[in-house]
């Protein structure tokens, strides 16, 4: 290296440092990143010596503009201020820029592009090692050359969140530069302007920062201004805090709304709705109100153009005549109870855009840009968009003007609580002396009615007693059943109305029920309410001017009305007067009852003498029906025995029956052989001579079919005695005895051993065992057994309709460990034996621990019952099994003897396609009660 070399060389690296050492400065003398992004261009456009250096910067919609230029000697035109569509620069290489960090040197004159070293996006190793080139797409050089550009350089600059240090960086912009000539650019000062564009990065994130501190802080102090206006007492300065928050949000005015007062404050523009809408306050409308009710505490509505809002269509006429545009809506709770809404108003503008040159979307993709004259975009009727920050002051606002308007509303309450508590003490106190009265004459007239059981006199002394206390002139009784009135009492010469009845069209039915629903009816004037015509004439007719009518109710009906008429003038009818009314009317139906009841009991007594003797013939024959009953269960229990002894003595007769007619046939066939033998061969060998001599030949021949037609006979007999036993009644011990269960289940399962076993259509029935050690049961061991054999019976005929799908039984164990020993399967989840391929019957049996009863588990793997048919299992008659297969009355029975004849429990487990299980709980010895 020559010494001139050396010496460029250092004075290269003096200005790096010396650009380095001045960035680095700036910004940390300065948080105004404007300020800092001026330097930075002017900074690098003199370290590289090109022509123009500027900052682009991308907008949330894609787009980006320049906001930072510095440009040598005016050679390229000024872009500072405008903006270029989202096209300009491809979604691909903005992708690069981010994930790669990738910087591009475009080369006009020879074509090309060069790359800085990329990173992979996976692992971010260096996939190259030095500036890559390669030829530029031809639209990319129309576009430079439409902008005067010979060479450039794009450095991306990055954001990253200082907050978090786990969060992704973003593309914020890039740093260009261009040249009106070519230019080659060293790898030092790519390095240098990489650098640089660093140091803006952080600036930009220190600027952010300081910008977020500023909005917190006046956010802050905006809060505390409200604070004190909202909280300050006795006077809460709604309307100062309403105006307040308007001016910090920047509105044009703003509305807050008090639901349970109905009261406005507003300022600055409001809405007005136009007559047709039938409300004055847009809060009071309908569509507001339902959209009210569906926000949940804590929610904040913000629109940059309600007349987009569909919720708002009809209220948006209100706004027509104002510049309003953007509408932030608060709505208010407390406790989840909505109080009031508050609303921001911000006025409409007139937007202007200045675009680099005007671009045809259709065209964009065809052709590059040819030219970058200033374009000018203008928008009218605008709102600028609410922000993150707007949101977080209303939500911060949100809780302190919730409270305060509760703070307003109990002051107000309290306040009025103490201007009206004199009045309202004065008030109680001569309410309650006109209780007390009431009350004194309330008692007067109870014990006057209470004091005669005469119908008549009680319904007298009523209409008197009342008439007297409310000083009406005229109280009467009007009866429903005879709709007329039945007894009165007038005070003065006025129209006597007793016997007088109803017109029935002018009180139909609807009344009456009304009335026993507890309707009062009290009319101050009869010319002034809305009555029907046939009522006001037939009431003007009686002279009747004001009424009152409360319902005398006894049982589930109507008995009457009692009624006070004032004649003289209409008349406002007191609370008090009411309630009294009220309450005498439920006296007059007391003591009418009592009256009544004493007539009925006076007829009823010689009825019942009459009763008597009917009730003892009943009772005998009852006991007698009784009687019958239990042989009738007896006899069922017998004969289910009997049919199974029956069925076993049938298959041994049918194996003798079926085969005597092949014997027969058999000894005739061999009878025929000797008798062609004895044809044939007249003269046998002597020893063949002499045995038939010793059997006596000729006899037997004779004899041995007459044997085998009376053993046909006496088999045909031995057939009709077993169908003869099936329909025997059954007959069984009735006595209290102690027993072994275990003997009983088994006898039983012994009988129905026939159906158990199997066949070509059926593969037969499995019956598992599990005997606890049970200790001897005192009970009725007959009807014991006439339970066993009903259950499994019905467990045989579930399984025999599972058509060969078996799975697993249900079999779990719900005491909790109460039985013993033994293991708990409470968890219902478990079962002590493995899964059945075949149909299975389990029979288990245990003690409690404190060996004071025994538990009888039965189970199957049938298909099992729905809930609908389990309710009903053990009423009497009901039954699933077809036609002649079943009467219903096998479970009755049996719940009976468990749960009535031993003070037991039997309760049934099952679910559709999970089998069925019965419970059968008894005491080992019955209470002594039990008989």
């Amino acid at each position: 290296m020559t010494f001139t070399d050396k010496t460029h060389w250092l004075q290269q690296s003096l200005d790096k440092e010396s650009l380095l050492h001045r960035m680095t400065k700036q910004i940390r003398r300065s948080l105004d990143l404007q300020e800092i992004l001026t330097a930075t261009v002017a900074e690098v456009r003199f370290f590289l010596g090109t022509d123009r250096v500027t900052v682009y910067r991308f907008n949330v919609d894609g787009s980006g503009e320049v906001i930072a230029e510095s440009i040598y000697e005016q050679r390229l035109p000024s872009l500072l201020g405008l903006r270029f569509p989202v096209h300009d620069i491809p979604q691909e290489a903005r992708e690069m820029f981010l994930l790669a960090g990738q910087r591009s040197i475009v080369d006009v004159a020879n074509g090309k592009i060069g790359l800085s070293p990329l990173h992979s996006k996976e692992t971010s190793e260096r996939l190259q090692t030095n500036i890559y080139y390669r030829q530029v797409d031809p639209c990319h050089i129309e576009y430079l050359k439409a902008m005067g550009v010979q060479s450039s350089l794009v450095v991306p600059i990055l954001h990253y969140d200082l907050k978090e240090e786990s969060a992704k960086p973003q593309l914020w912009g890039l740093l260009v530069s261009h040249h009106t000539q070519g230019r080659r650019i060293l790898k030092r000062e790519l390095r240098l302007v990489q650098q640089v564009a660093d140091q803006v990065a952080i600036a930009i994130a220190q600027s952010r920062l300081f910008t977020e501190a500023i909005a917190q802080q006046q956010r802050e102090a905006t809060i505390n201004r409200v604070t004190t206006l909202l909280h300050k007492l006795p006077t809460i300065q709604l309307q100062g805090a309403l105006e307040e928050v308007i001016t910090a949000f920047g509105g044009v005015g703003g509305r807050l709304y008090i639901e349970e007062s109905k009261e406005l404050y507003a300022w600055g523009e409001q809405p007005k709705l136009p007559l047709e809408l039938d409300n004055a306050l847009i809060e009071q409308h309908p569509m507001w109100q339902n959209w009210m009710a569906e926000c949940k505490p804590g929610d904040i509505w913000a629109t940059a153009d309600l007349y987009k809002e569909p919720r708002l269509r009809v209220l948006a006429l209100g706004f027509r005549s104002t510049p309003i545009r953007g509408l932030m809506a608060i709505p208010l709770h407390y406790r989840e109870k909505f109080t009031g809404v508050l609303s921001i108003f911000r006025s409409e503008l007139d937007t202007e855009v200045l675009w680099a040159g005007r671009c045809e979307d259709n065209r964009r993709q065809l052709l590059p840009q040819l030219s970058f004259e200033v374009w000018r975009e203008e928008k009218k009727g605008q709102a600028p968009e609410w922000k993150a920050e707007d949101i977080l002051l209303a939500q911060a606002l949100y809780d302190h003007f919730s409270m305060a308007i509760q703070q307003q509303q109990m002051y107000k309450q309290v306040q009025a609580l103490n201007s009206n508590l004199e009045l309202r003490v004065q008030e109680q106190t001569a309410e309650l002396e006109k209780s007390l009265l009431f009350t004194k004459v309330l008692k007067q007239v109870t014990d006057h009615i209470r004091s005669t059981l005469d119908l008549q006199t009680t319904l007298q002394t009523i209409v008197r007693e009342v008439r007297s206390l409310l000083n009406s002139d005229r109280v009467l009784i009007f009866q429903i059943q005879t709709k007329s009135v039945i007894v009165e009492e007038i005070n003065g010469n006025w129209q006597s109305v007793l016997g007088v009845e109803a017109p029935g069209e002018c009180f139909p039915d609807e009344f009456v029920n009304l009335y026993f629903q507890g309707r009062v009816r009290a009319v101050d004037n009869v010319s002034a309410v809305s009555l029907s015509a046939c009522h006001r004439d037939y009431l003007q007719s009686l002279q009747v001017q004001a009424n009152l009518i409360v319902p005398i109710n006894i049982g589930m009906q109507v008995w009457g009305l009692l009624i006070a008429h004032q004649c003289d003038a209409p008349r406002n009818w007191q609370d008090a007067e009411i309630d009294l009314l009220q309450q005498l009317g439920d006296q007059a139906a007391i003591a009418i009852q009592q009256a009544q009841l004493y007539e009925q009991t006076c007829s009823a007594e010689a009825e019942a003498r009459n009763q008597a003797v009917q009730l003892e013939q009943t009772l005998h024959q009852l006991q007698e029906t009784q009687t019958k009953l239990i042989h009738t269960e007896k006899m069922s229990a017998l004969g289910q025995l009997v049919a199974g002894i029956a069925h076993e003595i049938n298959n041994p007769v049918n194996f003798i029956y079926g085969n005597l007619c092949h014997a027969s046939d058999y000894t005739e066939q061999l009878l025929e052989i000797l008798r062609l033998y004895h044809l044939h061969y007249p003269n046998p060998h002597s020893e063949i001579r002499a045995a038939i001599e010793a059997i006596d030949f000729d006899f037997l021949v004779e004899d041995l079919p007459k044997i085998m037609e009376s053993m046909q006979v006496g088999s045909d007999r031995i057939r009709s005695i077993v169908l003869s036993l099936r329909n025997f009644s059954r007959l069984d011990e009735s006595e209290n005895k102690r027993v072994d269960l275990h003997e009983g289940i088994d006898n039983t399962l012994l009988i129905l051993r026939h159906r158990l076993k199997g066949n070509p259509e059926f593969p037969g029935i499995e019956v598992i065992k599990d005997y606890g050690k049970i200790p001897r049961v005192e009970c009725y061991a007959g009807q014991m057994n006439q339970v066993f054999m009903n259950i499994i019976s019905n467990a045989i005929d579930a399984l025999g309709m599972g058509n060969g799908e078996w799975g697993v039984g249900r079999w779990e164990d719900e005491e909790m460990g109460v039985w013993g020993d033994e293991p708990d399967y409470a968890d219902h989840t478990t079962t002590p034996y493995p899964q059945c391929p075949i149909p299975t019957i389990h029979i288990s049996t245990k003690v409690s621990a404190d060996n004071s009863r025994v538990l009888i588990r039965i189970s199957d793997n049938g298909p099992g019952m729905t809930q609908e048919v389990k309710k009903r299992i053990f009423d009497p008659f009901y039954t699933t099994k077809p036609v002649g297969k079943g009467t219903g009355l096998g479970l009755a029975i049996s719940y009976q003897i468990i749960v009535e004849k031993h003070a037991g429990i039997m309760e049934c487990i099952s679910e559709p396609g999970k089998g069925t299980e019965f419970w059968i709980e008894i005491p080992v010895k019955p209470p002594a009660t039990i008989t």
